[in-house]
């Protein structure tokens, strides 16, 4: 059977409006990219990759977005948030991959803004990359390290708007999710308040819980998989004007949607949320001034909660598309992973 998202199977999630391709790239100027392995050489089994999310297509680094960053469960490797918890701002893509090719990718993307910003690390300071992971280690080779810097930056190059690819691509190549086959998915909401649309989109790297843990108890049965907790990394964008702490309360809703699905966020599920907005574009050089003027909502109003509600629907949605579209895959040591049976799941989300 053609593998379907989960509104082609007459599923849905809340009641607002998706964005026209049901994707974090609803919002204007976000790209997503993949970089996909999934190979075998001498009785190696490469099930693996990289994704990209792309703020915008100008200069991330002279242009920054405010960001905000909230960790559900700390059983974790990312890099770059640290200084992203401080400042607030982001100035890289943001990087997915397999836990132990965290450095590679890092090591990738720092060349391509290296590459596309000559004064990094000479007339001015380095550069904050940031990378979240998924062990990938019950499909893939993890061991062998098979992800290399010059991946990332073909999934950062060939990132675009538009359709996302969901399911086994990219970072999602070799990730399990409830038991079944994870991987990518993605998902958005918009609302006009006032005569001003906003969206709010979810991408995410499912690679969490165990069958029994499913909230659809046609599909909750049969053996688990002898697998890891496992993980997931969440990122939300919005075109709404938020700031960081804003963002970091938008980022903490995501814990919803994620638990809707039946996630307990396990002892071993490393388990993160970015958000960003691109309302605004934070020069990495101002003017001379002493101060730079932005406009952000009023939290005294309905248009935060309603936000709030767009992320929780959104991610919830994500991780549905992430299962339903994923494909039953044969991984290392003969182990295989059977994808959502979608016969089951017609109409059953609600």
């Amino acid at each position: 059977m053609e593998r379907k998202r989960l509104r082609e199977l007459g599923g849905s999630i809340g009641s607002y409006t998706c964005g026209k391709y049901n994707s974090i790239t609803d919002i204007e100027g976000v790209k997503v990219g993949h970089k996909t392995l999934h190979y075998e050489n001498e009785g190696t089994v490469v099930r693996t990759g990289v994704t990209a999310v792309l703020p915008h297509s100008g200069n991330l680094f002279r242009d920054k977005v405010c960001t905000g960053y909230h960790v559900i469960n700390g059983f974790g490797k990312t890099v770059g948030t640290i200084q992203m918890e401080e400042l607030g701002v982001l100035e890289s893509p943001i990087l997915l991959t397999n836990t132990l090719s965290v450095g590679d990718v890092l090591k990738g993307t720092v060349q391509y803004m290296l590459d596309e910003t000559p004064e990094i690390g000479d007339t001015t300071g380095t550069v904050n990359v940031v990378v979240g992971e998924c062990n990938d280690g019950f499909l893939n080779d993890i061991r062998g390290l098979h992800v290399k810097p010059e991946d990332a930056r073909e999934a950062i190059v060939h990132a675009q708007s538009g359709p996302v690819d969901e399911g086994c691509v990219g970072a999602g190549t070799g990730m399990l999710c409830f038991g079944y086959k994870g991987g990518i998915g993605t998902s958005s909401r918009e609302y006009t308040f006032g005569g001003e649309k906003y969206t709010v989109g979810a991408l995410v790297l499912t690679n969490f819980g165990q069958r029994k843990d499913l909230r659809v108890p046609i599909l909750n049965n049969g053996e688990d998989q002898n697998a890891p907790d496992g993980s997931i990394m969440i990122i939300l964008a919005t075109d709404a004007p938020l700031n960081e702490r804003q963002l970091k309360r938008l980022a903490k809703r995501a814990s919803f949607g994620l638990s809707r699905t039946g996630s307990y966020a396990a002892h071993g599920s490393g388990d993160v949320v970015l958000a960003f907005s691109t309302a605004h574009r934070i020069p990495h050089q101002p003017s001379s001034d002493n101060t730079i003027p932005y406009g952000f909502i009023k939290e005294d109003g309905p248009i935060i909660s309603t936000l709030f509600e767009m992320a929780v629907d959104s991610v919830e949605e994500a991780i549905w598309n992430s299962l339903c579209k994923a494909e039953t895959t044969t991984g290392r040591n003969g182990r295989k992973v059977e994808a959502v049976p979608l016969d089951l799941l017609y109409g059953l989300v609600k």
